[in-house]
């Protein structure tokens, strides 16, 4: 299971990562400027911590309750999101 510290965020970003000079590895792509990350920090403390290293001019950070249902996004966000579990749930 997912460490219990951690809390799963969305984050939509307006900046391309694989376009930037320090990309942010802990975002795992959903689709275009839409990613997952898992955090120790607080939604404020990641908030910030994105907005100085990626400087976007728009950026949304929301904490997830459960995990998200989605379909048609990246290759391996999926596996990402199940592989966090540790549960052995598909």
């Amino acid at each position: 299971m997912a460490d219990p510290a951690h809390t799963l965020y969305l984050v939509h970003v307006d900046v391309d990562l694989d376009q930037h000079p320090d990309p942010a590895p802990d975002l795992v792509p959903l689709a275009p400027g839409l990613y997952l990350t898992e955090s120790s920090r607080s939604r404020s403390q990641l908030y910030h911590a994105i907005k100085w290293r990626l400087q976007p001019q728009r950026l949304l950070v929301a904490p997830l309750a459960d995990e998200p249902k989605f379909k048609g996004m990246q290759p391996g966000a999926l596996a990402w999101l199940r592989s966090r579990r540790g549960d052995g749930r598909q």
